[in-house]
This record gives C-alpha cells, sequence and structure tokens, in this order.
C-alpha cells in the first residue's frame, strides 16, 4: 500500500508537473480538476448553493433511511417540529431490536409505531428479520449518481455509485422539514486498486488493511473516498460493498467508486435497469490524497480488540502470537483502567492459538458471496462440539432465500454453524454475546469495548477480533484454531446469484406518495415525548462531571449499545446509561447539577460555591447566566452516528463538551443539534471544576473565541477555548437550545 500527498491523476496514472506539461495541462485546467472526480459532480448536483472547493456545500438527499433504535426519536423530534408528510423516500427499517427480547411490550411498541408512522406521512416500513439496513438500501435505493442520508453511520452505498453518509437523527429531521445538510466542501481522496485479490483473502482483509494504515494518522477524516483504478473492474459487486461499508472506520465522510457492467448487472438483476449510469473520474482529476493498493498483495487480517485499526496480518499473529498478544493485552489493561484483567496469551496453545465464538453477520459479513464461501470452505467439515461455536447471518430474506436454494444453508447447518435471521445483533450486542473471557472472531463492523455485549463494571469482559468470514471459516474448520484461508485449498465457485424479493413483496409496506395523515400513530407507554430544554443564555457556568483521558472516546462508551437501545425511544429513561460504562457516578452528578440549575433558572440565586467561584474569578456576570453540566474527553465521538450520545448528556442537563478535537464530524453535529456548545480546548480539568464562560452567547454568534474560568479549589485558572465555524443556522440552533426549539422559534 503506497500514500501520496495531493496529486493531479492523468488519464489514470499520478502525473508529475513535467508530465501535466507535456500533455498541455494548463494552470486553469489545474485550478478546476478538482471538479474532475466522481464525488465533485454528485455534490454539485445535490448542493443548493454549488459545489466550490474552500467553500461549502448544502445538501438535500434523495432517500433516507433508519432503524429501530432511531425512528422513533427522529420522528418525535420531527413532528414536534411540524412535520406533515416524508417528502421523498424514508425507509425505516427493523434490523436492531429485531428479537424483542428486552424491556417487556417495549421494542414491538417501536416496531407498530414506525408502521403507523410509514403509514401517516408515506413512508417505507421494513418490518423485523426482513433486512439488516444497508442490505436493504443497496438492493432497493441506491442508485448512481444518488445521496442517502442514513441515521446509522454505516450507511455506505458508495460501490453502487450512491454517495451515502452516515448522521446523528436531527440531520435527517432537517432532511424531512425542508433544511439542508451543510458541511464544508469535502476532500477527496482517491483509493486507486490495482491487481486482484487471491483465493481466500476477502473484502474485510482489504478493508482492514486500509483502516490499519489510515485511521490513527487521521489522512481521511471527514474526507470522501473515491475508488478508481483498474482493479475496481475484476472485483464483485459484493466484494466492493463489504470494502466499502467498512470505509466509515476510516473516520471517513463519505464514499463513492467508479462504476461498470457489474454495477450495471447488479441493478437490472434486481429490477432496476434504469438506476444505473457510468461513474468515472475526468481525464484530469485533483486528489487531496491518493492511496494506492495493489490487491494482489493484501493477505488475510485481523484486527484485535479494541478497534477496526489495530490491525495485523493473520500469518504473522499465527507466527508469533505470545508478542503480538501480550502488547494487545496490555493495551486492553490499560484502557480499562482496572474494571477487569484480560489475558489473550491464554488463548495459546501448543499448536496455535485458539478461539472460543465465530460470527459472520450484518451489512459487512451477511452477503451472499460471503456466505457461499463460508460454505464452500465448512463443506463436509465441523466445527466441532466443544466451546468453539459460529453463527450466520444472511443480510437479507432474498440473500436468505438463494442460499437456502443453493444449498449453502444446509451445509452450513450440517458443519454445526447456527444460522440465524437477517438481525444486526451481534454487530451491536445485542446477539451471540459471548461467554465471560472468550475471544471472538467476527466478519462484523466494529470491535469496540463492550460492545459485543459485556459488562465490565460487574466483572466480566469478552474481547472481539474482526476477521474475514474466509479465515473465520477455514478456523472453525479447525474447531476454533485460528487459519488462514490461503492455508486451504477449496472451491471458491460462487453459484450465480438470482434475485428473489417475493419476501419483500409480501411484508414491506411501501406507503412513499401515500400520506394518510387522519392515520392515527400508534404509541406504547415506553415511547415519550422530548424534554423542554433550555435556550442559551448570556452567560455559561459549567459544573464538569465527566473527565476522560482516553486517546480516544466512543459513542458505545458515551451511551453503551445492547440491551440499551431498548429504551431509545425514552430518552429519560435511556439517559440512565449514559457513560455507565466509563463513568458509572456521571449519571448521578448530572442529576445533582440539573437539580442546581433548575432552582436556579426560579430563583436566580446560584449555589453557594458558584457564587464563590464567579467572585474568585473577579466576574460580574450581565444578563442572564445558565447552569449545566459538561464532559471533557481528549477526542470524543469515534464510531456510531447515535444522537443520543449527545442527547442524553443533552436531557440530564448537559451543555457542552470540551475536547481537544472531535473524533468524527457527525458527533460534532448531534452536539449542536441538541445546543450543546462542541469546545475546543487545550485546557486540562477535573471531575467538580467550575467553568465560567462570560459572555457565552454574544461570543458564540460573532465567532470569537471563549474565555474560560477555571475556578478549582478557590484558584482560578484563565484559559480560552474556540468552536470550529458555524453556520448562522447551527449558532441559532445553539442558541434556541435544540434543533426542536429552533423549529418552534421559526
Amino acid at each position: 500500500m503506497k500514500i501520496y500527498g495531493p496529486s493531479y491523476i492523468l488519464n489514470g496514472k499520478i502525473a508529475t508537473k513535467e508530465q501535466l506539461a507535456t500533455a498541455g495541462v494548463t494552470q486553469k485546467m489545474l485550478d478546476e480538476a478538482y471538479r474532475g472526480t466522481i464525488a465533485y459532480s454528485i455534490l454539485k448536483e445535490h448542493s443548493k448553493i454549488g459545489a466550490e472547493k474552500g467553500k461549502g456545500v448544502a445538501v438535500k438527499f434523495d432517500a433516507l433511511a433508519s432503524h429501530d433504535i432511531t425512528y422513533v426519536g427522529i420522528i418525535q423530534t420531527a413532528k414536534a417540529s411540524g412535520l406533515t408528510k416524508f417528502p421523498i423516500p424514508y425507509v425505516l427499517t427493523n434490523c436492531h431490536n429485531s428479537l424483542c427480547a428486552v424491556g417487556g411490550t417495549i421494542n414491538e411498541d417501536d416496531h407498530l409505531f414506525g408502521l403507523s408512522v410509514a403509514k401517516k406521512y408515506g413512508g417505507i416500513f421494513v418490518p423485523a428479520h426482513q433486512a439488516v439496513i444497508h442490505t436493504y438500501m443497496r438492493e432497493c435505493y441506491a442508485k448512481c449518481g444518488a445521496m442517502i442520508l442514513g441515521s446509522d453511520s454505516h450507511t455506505r452505498y458508495g460501490a453502487l455509485g450512491t454517495m451515502a453518509m452516515g448522521e446523528g437523527g436531527p440531520e435527517l429531521v432537517k432532511q424531512l422539514l425542508g433544511m439542508t445538510y451543510d458541511v464544508k466542501y469535502p476532500e477527496v481522496v482517491a483509493i486507486k486498486l490495482t491487481g486482484a485479490p487471491r483465493k481466500g483473502v476477502g473484502p474485510h482483509d482489504v478493508a482492514i488493511a486500509l483502516i490499519g494504515q489510515v485511521f490513527k494518522k487521521g489522512l481521511v477524516k471527514n474526507k470522501v473516498l473515491e475508488f478508481i483504478g483498474d482493479g475496481v473492474e475484476g472485483l464483485p459487486i459484493e466484494y466492493r460493498n463489504g470494502i466499502d461499508v467498512m470505509t466509515t472506520e476510516t473516520a471517513c465522510l463519505s464514499s463513492i467508486w467508479q462504476t461498470d457492467y457489474r454495477v450495471k448487472e447488479y441493478f437490472a438483476l434486481r429490477g432496476r435497469a434504469d438506476d444505473y449510469k457510468k461513474l468515472a473520474p475526468a481525464s484530469l482529476a485533483y486528489y487531496d490524497g491518493v492511496i494506492e493498493i495493489d490487491l494482489g498483495e493484501i493477505e488475510p487480517m485481523i484486527a484485535l480488540p479494541f478497534h477496526p485499526s489495530n490491525a495485523y496480518k493473520l500469518a504473522d499473529l499465527i507466527a508469533n502470537p505470545g508478542d503480538i498478544l501480550s502488547e494487545a493485552s496490555r493495551n486492553i489493561n490499560e484502557l480499562m483502567g482496572g474494571k477487569v484483567s484480560v489475558d489473550l496469551t491464554k488463548k495459546i496453545r501448543k499448536d496455535g492459538v485458539y478461539v472460543e465464538q465465530a460470527v459472520v453477520a450484518g451489512c459487512a459479513g451477511g452477503t451472499y458471496d460471503n456466505l457461499v464461501e463460508c460454505a464452500n470452505i465448512l463443506k463436509g467439515k465441523s466445527v466441532g462440539n466443544g466451546e468453539f461455536t459460529m453463527s450466520a447471518y444472511p443480510g437479507s430474506q432474498p440473500v436468505f432465500t438463494e442460499l437456502v436454494k443453493n444449498g449453502s444453508i444446509a451445509t452450513l447447518m450440517q458443519a454445526g454453524v447456527s444460522v440465524r435471521s437477517c438481525f444486526c445483533g451481534p454487530c451491536f450486542g445485542a446477539g451471540d454475546v459471548p461467554a465471560n473471557d472468550c475471544l471472538s472472531i467476527r466478519h462484523t463492523t466494529r470491535n469496540f469495548e463492550s460492545r459485543e455485549g459485556s459488562k465490565p463494571l460487574e466483572g466480566q469482559i469478552a474481547t472481539v477480533a474482526l476477521m474475514d468470514a474466509r479465515s473465520i471459516a477455514a478456523t472453525a474448520a479447525n474447531g476454533g484454531r485460528l487459519t488462514s484461508a490461503l492455508d486451504l485449498d477449496y472451491d471458491a465457485n460462487i453459484p450465480p446469484y438470482t434475485h428473489d424479493d417475493s419476501s419483500y413483496k409480501s411484508r414491506v409496506y411501501n406507503g412513499y406518495g401515500k400520506a394518510d395523515p387522519a392515520a392515527p400513530l400508534r404509541y406504547g407507554p415506553n415511547i415519550a415525548d422530548w424534554p423542554a430544554i433550555p435556550a442559551l443564555r448570556d452567560n455559561a457556568i459549567y459544573r464538569i462531571t465527566a473527565v476522560i483521558n482516553d486517546p480516544v472516546t466512543t459513542t458505545d462508551e458515551l451511551i453503551p449499545s445492547g440491551e440499551t437501545s431498548s429504551y431509545r425511544s425514552n430518552p429519560l429513561r435511556l439517559a440512565e446509561f449514559a457513560l455507565s460504562r466509563k463513568v458509572p457516578e456521571y449519571v448521578g452528578r448530572c442529576k445533582a447539577v440539573k437539580a442546581e440549575s433548575d432552582a436556579y433558572l426560579v430563583t436566580e440565586k446560584l449555589p453557594e460555591d458558584v457564587a464563590a467561584a464567579v467572585k474568585a474569578a473577579g466576574l460580574t456576570l450581565h444578563g442572564g447566566t445558565l447552569l449545566t453540566s459538561a464532559i471533557y474527553a481528549v477526542k470524543p465521538g469515534d464510531g456510531s452516528a447515535r444522537e443520543q450520545a449527545a442527547s442524553c448528556q443533552r436531557v440530564l442537563g448537559g451543555g457542552a463538551n470540551f475536547a481537544v478535537e472531535y473524533a468524527t464530524k457527525r458527533y460534532r453535529s448531534n452536539l449542536i443539534n441538541w445546543g450543546m456548545i462542541p469546545y475546543l480546548t487545550q485546557a486540562t480539568f477535573e471531575v467538580g471544576d467550575v467553568v465560567i464562560v462570560p459572555n457565552v452567547k454574544e461570543k458564540l454568534l460573532a465567532d470569537e473565541a471563549f474565555p474560560l474560568y477555571i475556578v478549582r479549589g478557590g484558584n482560578v485558572i484563565r484559559e480560552t477555548a474556540t468552536v470550529d465555524k458555524l453556520t448562522d443556522a447551527e449558532k441559532t440552533i445553539i442558541k434556541d437550545g435544540c434543533l426542536i426549539n429552533y423549529y418552534a422559534n421559526r
């Protein structure tokens, strides 16, 4: 893999200045070469203010997608803001809380609410067990040159010519209410593919290799990845989809691929031939970076806990497990801070490294091609009757149907694999939670701390390593001993796929364009409205209720996944889980601050210690003051798009985050849309600090730096904070207190 800086690609090759001059390329052509990317052509078509480098874009999307742990909150917010009907196709899938296993009736209540929403506002409702959200969107709504916004971070359909993005729910609310998605014109990085992968090397291997090279260096953060090159054409579509969906883990904004006859065949097979068009860069295109990947050089990979970027060649781990697993264990235990202890070297036996569980599932793993190759590898073999287990989850009912017809499901089951429904559960801790101290290998999207469902604060811990389905099947064939698929001789032939969508025709409700305003919404007892959120006042005073000094804080840590997802229709109930696996004292601290704040709004009398802090800082605060809680984290927001990472803080009375940087654009957007100021600062904080920001509203609206007075034990520390440039609408949303208030005020 070779990484280059800003480059011009002329006729498919990186060109030097001399080569450009010889080809007759003028300075004007060079200045406008950024318009030669596929990304530019799509953004230009969808932005209401044009798409010029160095300026902003204001995007209207072609379709929206949500699942059952996000759509209730989105609809409640949009309804409170004046929603009358869906202006574009909005797909409500039910692939997360599908099992209805936690909390009594609340999950199925959400599903019936979703169906009533589709009828009232004109949406598309995909019942539980029919499809994983992204598989369904690929099959039914992706099209060349389109843009799709989803309330799930893995909203990526670039391999099908669709620029798709995952964002928090409020950004979908904006689209439902006629607003735009506003972002600075993104940098575009070319992923130039050459060669062809070897048998046994799958899409997860390519993805993990790429993530391992770019994530920790921040090379593609908030940029668009554009896949080009001769190597693209040789890749089957599901192989491309498997790489594409994992681009989220690079921290990029979106992705797009050049298209060809394979994409055309994909759409035609699904009865959507008109949704194809050829996409390719212009003969001259400027990229803000180029990453060349020779697919023939990629080997089977493994991403050790707790991030997809902890990438190793599988062969290196098998050859040298002691050193690699010792280092991984040290890193894990440092991150866990003594809550539990992990020793991955216990997985080493005389004849290799053994794992206890394997899973192939979801938008990344549960594709037709992956599961066929798993079946081919396991044909006539057994996963054994010991501790090792393996499960497989097809991504959609049409995929499941074809796997049944061609015998792959029978082959998997005969080998001892447990075949499950179309469900995202293992990917976020709501299915196949491993036993304590077990290591699971998974072809899923993430392996963050506790994402598999363990609860370290209760003394339990399991770990997940990401691998490709092919090497997972090879490992299963050896009873759980880590094995590279390169080491097996197997039939890699994949029978042609035929698309039978009878299950969708039988069960999916398609109400787009058929809104019925008179149709009632069906509520369950757990579905609750958002509580009242106060507007920003002239001054802000924050009590720091959590300090997280880890290099990166994921959204899974800010609001845990798994069983907590069942409560996402009830903002106050869900907020009880905020930071519960990271800072268990956080909720109690915030509630105490909120009680003080509520009392102050009535009496206008600050708590004694806060009043003393203002006096110690030598300040006289003019106008109104808002007392709230706030957290500090070095780099918060990696991973999921879930808005609840921010909204839970807000309903507990939170008013800001202080950070060195934000891991993703989407988390920062969630803070803004919930009226929380995303401060940037180099200051250090301790729990209990009183942070005073005088004239906060004035500074926010004027794009000025914020003076911070940090009062700790009677001592005053002067610091400064800034906020990355905000749009006028974003400033107003923060000033009003949240997006709901913003719409109410309009």
